[in-house]
């Protein structure tokens, strides 16, 4: 949601056209799938708390949710933050991946403002049994070179990463690939999978990895054999999406996207089966940007989206 307030002022993408059908929509236990469904309420346009999230996903068949961090911090006595965590435990839900409460991107004294209160939001996690944080990079800047960025990135996602390691935290990083992006600065800077591992060794931090968003893999021409040089620990995050038809890669933009094999512009069976073949272990989640799903009520986008994830499993026979 952060990076839509940070991009937007671009219409939202609609869904292709038709209904989905109602099929089965609980996770299939499966020996072969190491990953898991992942549950973001507010990507695909739903309003709810921490517990209704819960219960979504016991519904519905996700199989992580994200923490709300500062709401539990804020409204959780330890009683209640029990009953939360023996109830995902008798329905086999883990968590998911969080947003970086950091503002990296801007002045120091902002980022050292946020700095200060990494470790508390950290120590939430650490009480939640919560493990990932994920973040995105702008792929230009008006102010800063390629070098310039490049160290500024590397410094303070590294001194957060410092600080999330002490509490079992892994941080993801995700490159944005679509050329407008790249473009709509003075200088370019990372757009690719080989810039962002660029960026992930520049921390000097181990628990630095990806977050792997099938769009932006499409869109920076990256494919299946750059997965296949990735070890299962490099990812943190992925993410499944599809983008629109009648644009060529060049003109894909970054806020106008489908949900997953709902145009099958992008090669969906390619990208899972290089995270099969490395054995990808995290949270898998869509990020449409989506306003049609937005639109619809939350049983019904709570299906759709669902809905989309088999079909994608189904492509590697999961």
């Amino acid at each position: 949601m952060e990076r839509r307030k940070f991009l937007s002022n671009s219409a939202l993408a609609l869904l292709a056209a038709g209904t989905m059908g109602n099929g089965c929509l609980k996770a299939k236990t499966n020996p072969a799938r190491k990953f898991k469904i992942a549950l973001n309420p507010g990507i695909i346009g739903v309003k709810a708390n921490l517990v209704q999230t819960l219960d979504y996903a016991i519904n519905y068949g996700y199989e992580t949710i994200s923490p709300f961090v500062e709401e539990v911090k804020q409204d959780y006595s330890p009683g209640q933050l029990a009953d939360l965590k023996d109830k995902m435990k008798a329905n086999k839900i883990g968590f998911g991946s969080t947003n970086l409460p950091v503002a990296f991107r801007k002045d120091n004294r902002s980022f050292l403002e946020d700095f200060k209160k990494l470790a508390p939001f950290c120590k939430t996690m650490e009480k939640l049994g919560a493990t990932r944080i994920n973040t995105w990079i702008i792929s230009s800047h008006n102010s800063l070179t390629y070098n310039e960025n490049m160290n500024q990135h590397a410094y303070r996602l590294g001194e957060c990463a410092r600080v999330m390691k002490d509490y079992g935290i892994r941080l993801g990083l995700e490159y944005l690939g679509t050329r407008p992006l790249l473009n709509q600065n003075k200088y370019p800077f990372i757009s690719t999978m080989k810039e962002g591992k660029e960026l992930i060794a520049a921390t000097g931090q181990s628990n630095v990895g990806f977050v792997l968003d099938s769009f932006h893999w499409y869109t920076a021409n990256d494919n299946k054999e750059d997965i296949l040089q990735l070890k299962a620990e490099d990812i943190v995050v992925v993410d499944i999406n599809d983008a629109r038809k009648g644009f060529s890669r060049e003109t894909q933009v970054d806020l106008k996207r489908e949900l997953p094999l709902s145009t099958g512009v992008i090669n969906l069976k390619a990208f899972m089966e290089g995270l099969v073949a490395i054995g990808y272990d995290g949270p898998i989640r869509t990020e449409p940007f989506n306003q049609v799903l937005n639109d619809m009520e939350d049983d019904a986008a709570l299906q759709v989206n669902k809905e989309a994830i088999n079909k994608v499993l189904a492509l590697v026979n999961l």
